[in-house]
Order: structure tokens, then sequence, then C-alpha cells
């Protein structure tokens, strides 16, 4: 388990741009969803998401031997894959801080694709439409309002544990997935970089 001396600090979005334009960039993993990806990501960042991570992190660590950043959103989902990492025993990780939304802040460059929805964005209608709905209909129909308190308490879990059962379920549409983020093609283009 990282704890909080051995864990490197994190890496700031100006830090990390200098890197790259020095030519001492690290490895980059970007854990978010290929879709998240897709949509916009650091130019030269491999799309290795969480769960793909967590399920292959002995078979990516022949080919992470150099400092490796981890990048998501916002940090979270960086933060689970770094401790996965370095449970399986990988030094020199770094998580950027503040993820995408900070690298883009501050105007750093980026690779963008079709534009759609983040998961944050998702979550937050499809559990606002549902407390909004069982809170009319509840008006009708006695204990359908329920339904919204269980939304909420699975918000409020969300928040406590840093995880999001709705927002996994939602990657998992066709809309959040885009293309397979295949283990296989992720090592083989980690063993091209020159």
């Amino acid at each position: 388990m990282t704890t909080d001396a051995s864990r490197i600090a994190g890496l700031t979005p100006a830090t990390l741009h200098k890197l790259i334009k020095d030519g001492r960039g690290p490895r980059l993993l970007d854990v978010r969803t290929p879709g998240e990806f897709r949509t916009v990501h650091i130019p030269g960042a491999y799309n290795v998401p969480l769960d793909t991570l967590r399920e292959h992190r002995a078979e990516l660590l022949a080919h992470l031997d150099e400092d490796v950043v981890l990048v998501c959103r916002s940090g979270a989902r960086a933060a689970q894959a770094e401790q996965a990492l370095a449970e399986a025993g990988l030094p020199n990780l770094r998580v950027l801080d503040g993820g995408m939304m900070a690298w883009e802040a501050d105007g750093a460059p980026v690779n963008r694709g079709e534009a759609r929805w983040d998961l944050e964005r998702q979550v937050r209608l499809i559990a606002g439409s549902v407390v909004l709905v069982t809170g009319v209909v509840g008006l009708l129909v006695p204990g359908v309002h329920l339904i919204g308190t269980a939304i909420g308490a699975g918000l409020t879990f969300a928040a406590l544990s840093n995880t999001c059962a709705m927002g996994m379920l939602l990657s998992k549409l066709p809309y959040n997935r885009g293309p397979r983020a295949d283990i296989r093609t992720v090592i083989a283009s980690l063993r091209d970089r020159s």
C-alpha cells in the first residue's frame, strides 16, 4: 500500500508541461475510460483504463520501468491507479495534480476528439433526474420518494468512499466506452516508445 512516506509528490501541470517540452517527459498513463480519453487527452499519453490497469498491473510492470505519471479527470482515479501499481511494486509513480481539468485550465496542449459529456456530468444528470422524478411522483404515489432517498445515500457513500457505482455503470455504456483498450495493444504501444 502506498504510504505518505513512500508516495512521491504529485506533479503540477506546469512542471509536467516543462518536462515534456524539454524532452524529459515521463510515461503518461491516462486511466480514464476510452471514451473520455478519446474526447481529450495529453499528447503522448497511453490510455489504460483503471479497471484494465488493476486487472493487468503485473503485465504492465515489465513495461513501466521509468517515471510514470498517472492522469484522470481530477486526480481521484489516478490516485487509485497509483495505489494499485505501488502495491504491485512499481516505484517512481506520480499523479498529475488536478488531472485533465487542471492541465486544460493551465492552457497546456491537448489532443481533442469528438466532444461528449464526462462521467461526472452524466452522474449528476441521472441522479438529479431520478430525485426530481421520484419527488414529483412521490406526491401522488406514497413511498416512491424513497428511491430519491436511496440515490442520495448512494451519492453520500460515493463521496465518502471516493468511488461511484453509478459512474462505473455509466462507463460501461457504448457512449462512454469508445474504442476498447486491449491490454495487448497497450503493451505493444508501450514497447514501441522510443
